[in-house]
């Protein structure tokens, strides 16, 4: 049985917990400080921060994060130079961005992912959520997505990666 817990605040902390599972899914940071000072530090104090774990036992086996993206961040500037120019008018700004959803090997499978997801955009106050993934449709998270109502925008930032878009329930 997993346990599950939303944060709504900066999440302290949270970094020294999650950098394991971070590292284990991702692996794209030569260490836990060069994550620290490149993406948590910095994301962890936006606006809109939220923070999802999942826990089996009292070992952390998933989380996801997400933030009010706003124009002059790093992502938003990126995704309107690739996105279509209408697309970017209706998405980007004021949006909540779906940075980063990981569940360890031996969760996977379980609803870990999905649970995290919907605990992350639920009752959010946006009408647009975003995020990055994979341009691979066979991909399993590009299809938990879009089994949760997510849909292509357009291209990703990188090689390989679409941006999908999704309206809150309350939105729709």
């Amino acid at each position: 049985m997993h346990r599950f817990v939303l944060d709504d605040a900066a999440a302290g902390d949270a970094g020294d917990q999650l950098w394991p599972v971070y590292d284990s899914v991702f692996g794209d940071h030569p260490s836990e400080s060069a994550w620290r000072e490149a993406v948590w530090d910095r994301h962890r104090v936006r606006s809109g921060f939220r923070l999802a774990r999942a826990y089996d036992g009292d070992g952390l086996v998933g989380f996801g994060y997400g933030y009010t993206g706003e124009p002059g961040q790093w992502w938003t500037d990126r995704a309107r130079t690739v996105l279509d120019p209408a697309v970017g008018r209706a998405w980007l700004g004021g949006h909540f961005e779906l940075v980063s959803l990981g569940v360890l090997d031996r969760a996977r499978r379980a609803g870990v992912g999905r649970s995290l997801m919907r605990a992350l955009v639920r009752d959010l106050p946006h009408d647009r959520l975003l995020l990055m993934t994979t341009d691979d449709p066979a991909d399993a998270a590009r299809r938990l997505y879009a089994a949760e109502g997510w849909h292509v925008l357009g291209p990703g930032i990188g090689d390989g990666t679409v941006i999908m878009g999704r309206r809150p329930d309350h939105a729709d």
